[in-house]
């Protein structure tokens, strides 16, 4: 496995994490990639270089429109896309996998995890569904408008899903991405809760591609103008002048064992924006900010299947709002750890027309640090 703020000696906030430190420390909860990497040189639409993936969230061990969860969505900034929003908003259930990827291959990985689904149902099931489909743009060290991310990558990520350590940085959707100037990507982080809050997990996933240089923040220590792009150049493409990197965007998805209800969920996916303003990030103007919260604590909920023996009532157990401020701890420290995790595992990467995204060097952040 790639290189942790842990392993450098870099802890964020005063949380415990779980065994693994990753979203998959909820039980059920499962991370798949699939990791597209290949060609060198100029770009040459549909053929590369191409700097692409994706990565799946799957919320239980089982089927998610036969056993949904409560879910939620929020956009600090909203210049980006997150498929299913209107109807995750409305019935504050998940019935899909969340997948990321990138922007141009939003409605690809869509139609493939629809397509999935259908196999899985009898032919004669007239079933609908709307799956939840995030993205970033990797459009600098990628060729994003190539189609390159298709129904056998979705399919891959699904299949390779696993409840263990998560692959970190430069892999699945995060691949091409590049955060606060450096190379960014997927990062994981997790919390467990006092055993007075019943010892619940929380688990973030970020696909972190967003944030200034200048701005970067690490326990509270500017290491962006410490590191400022005139020592360690940020990423840009030749169309743009020097100095300009273009806009970024943060995809942030939480998931709980709390039995939380839809309005929680609501009120937990707000306080990822903490966890990213607390690195430095802002959610900039051009910038798809966007998270969603998931939580798999109640059981038997119904997914709209009117099938012979449902039930018109559902018994939920709820988490009491005088014990919610632990959550909003765990997701904003989850979250700030998440992404440290993403630029500490992300390695420097060169894309088309031999743009460079260079990864954040351990040595100078544990020396900033240090200082």
């Amino acid at each position: 496995m790639s290189v942790r703020a842990r392993d450098l000696g870099i802890v964020v906030g005063r949380g415990r994490p779980g065994l693994l430190n990753a979203i998959t420390d909820v039980p059920g909860v499962r991370v798949g990639h699939a990791t597209l990497i290949d060609g060198e040189g100029p770009l040459v639409v549909g053929r590369g270089p191409v700097r692409t993936g994706v990565t799946v969230i799957v919320p239980r061990h089982e089927r998610p429109w036969e056993q949904p969860a409560f879910a939620a969505a929020h956009a600090l900034n909203g210049n980006g896309e997150l498929t299913g929003m209107a109807w995750l908003r409305d019935s504050g259930l998940l019935l899909s996998p969340v997948a990321i990827t990138s922007t141009h291959a939003v409605g690809a990985v869509r139609d493939a995890l629809a397509a999935e689904e259908a196999k899985a149902r009898p032919a004669s099931d007239l079933f609908w569904r709307l799956p939840v489909v995030a993205e970033t743009y990797d459009g600098l060290l990628s060729d994003v408008n190539g189609g390159h991310v298709r129904a056998e990558h979705v399919r891959e990520a699904l299949q390779s899903a696993a409840d263990g350590p998560v692959a970190e940085g430069n892999v699945g959707g995060g691949t091409g991405m590049i955060c606060h100037g450096f190379k960014g990507g997927i990062g994981t982080a997790s919390r467990r809760l006092a055993d007075d809050v019943d010892g619940y997990t929380v688990g973030v996933l970020v696909q972190a591609n967003h944030g200034r240089r200048e701005r970067l923040t690490i326990n509270g220590v500017e290491v962006g103008r410490a590191v400022p792009v005139d020592v360690i150049p940020a990423p840009a493409p030749p169309e743009l002048p020097a100095g300009r990197s273009g806009g970024g965007s943060i995809v942030v998805v939480v998931a709980t064992d709390a039995p939380l209800l839809p309005h929680q969920c609501a009120w937990v996916a707000q306080r990822a924006g903490l966890g990213v303003g607390r690195v430095g990030g802002t959610g900039e103007h051009w910038s798809g900010d966007v998270f969603v919260a998931f939580a798999t604590g109640n059981r038997g909920l119904p997914s709209g299947d009117y099938s012979a023996g449902a039930r018109p009532t559902v018994p939920l157990t709820m988490l009491s709002s005088a014990y919610i401020d632990p959550v909003y701890d765990a997701v904003i420290e989850a979250t700030e750890e998440a992404i440290l995790n993403a630029l500490v595992a992300a390695e420097t990467m060169t894309g088309r027309d031999g743009v460079v995204a260079h990864a954040l060097d351990h040595d100078r952040l544990v020396a900033v640090l240090n200082r």
